[in-house]
């Protein structure tokens, strides 16, 4: 697919999660919209699958380990054909069938639970061990919060990704620097990334979060490296594409009035018009 196809689709996304939070009246729209370029180049340029068998068994895997910004998966997953995108409509509502944190049961196109921070990322591990063990050659990717790498339980996962030498396991961080009580660098710091990473034996690779190019190179150079795990660090703004979220920490966790909400819709509608009339 091509760069701009994958623009035009992570606009949509974007109008499809803040739609949904907004109609839900709570949700996690800032994180969201930082990922969900990652989520559109995974799901639309570089993973193996097929909404028609969701649950072939020689299908790429993907684990959301930070869970509560299910609002970027579901909008891919609508996308991409997995179920109608008027089924976003009834995100966290009793009439729908989507839950505010990602639902295996019934969600078709989610391969695992999650929403407590570090269980994701110690899911995907063991799916791609699983693969390694059976000689099957799906290949897992897991994306991080940079928050959420304050869990203990995130680096015991990379831990026994090193030692079980993954190279078929790729994690992905949203390094948007902020989380749900403020920059991450105040709450706990976490950098250097980087160094960490390789300390504990992961290939490290880096790109911008919002260039679709830079993201398609990362996934290339971690398909490609043989040695072990890779991790991708995903410089991000949270909050991207509307003006007032953009790297403000409130918008972790609530939804936009209808005020917010119109200027939202306005700001995003713009963006997907604007990429729609590119030569």
């Amino acid at each position: 697919m091509t760069e701009k196809e994958l623009k035009i689709n992570a606009a949509k996304a974007r109008i499809l999660l803040v739609d949904a939070v907004h109609r839900a009246r709570s949700g996690h729209p800032g994180g969201s919209l930082s990922c969900v370029d990652a989520l559109t180049v995974l799901y639309f340029d570089t993973m193996n699958i097929d909404p028609a068998k969701p649950d072939d068994p020689d299908r790429d895997r993907f684990v959301l380990s930070k869970g509560h910004c299910a609002p970027a998966l579901y909008s891919v997953l609508a996308l991409r054909g997995y179920f109608p995108e008027d089924d976003m409509k009834l995100l966290r509502s009793i009439k729908g069938h989507m839950s505010g944190h990602p639902d295996m049961v019934h969600v078709k196109g989610v391969d695992m639970s999650t929403g407590s921070l570090g269980q994701g990322i110690s899911a995907a591990v063991g799916m791609a061990l699983a693969a390694s063990v059976t000689g099957r050659s799906y290949r897992t990717y897991s994306l991080l919060g940079d928050g959420e790498l304050d869990e203990g339980q995130v680096w015991e996962a990379m831990m026994a990704g090193a030692k079980w030498k993954l190279s078929n396991l790729c994690a992905l961080v949203d390094v948007n620097g902020l989380q749900i009580d403020g920059n991450t660098a105040d709450v706990m710091p976490t950098e250097p990334l980087d160094a960490k990473f390789e300390a504990f034996g992961w290939h490290v690779l880096k790109a911008d979060g919002h260039d679709m190019g830079s993201i398609k190179d990362a996934l290339a150079a971690a398909a490609e490296y043989k040695d072990g795990p890779s991790v991708i660090l995903l410089r991000t703004v949270k909050g991207k594409g509307v003006s007032f979220m953009e790297n403000n920490a409130g918008w972790h966790g609530k939804a936009p009035d209808d005020e917010q909400y119109e200027q939202a819709m306005s700001e995003l509608k713009a963006h997907l018009a604007g990429l729609e009339a590119e030569g």
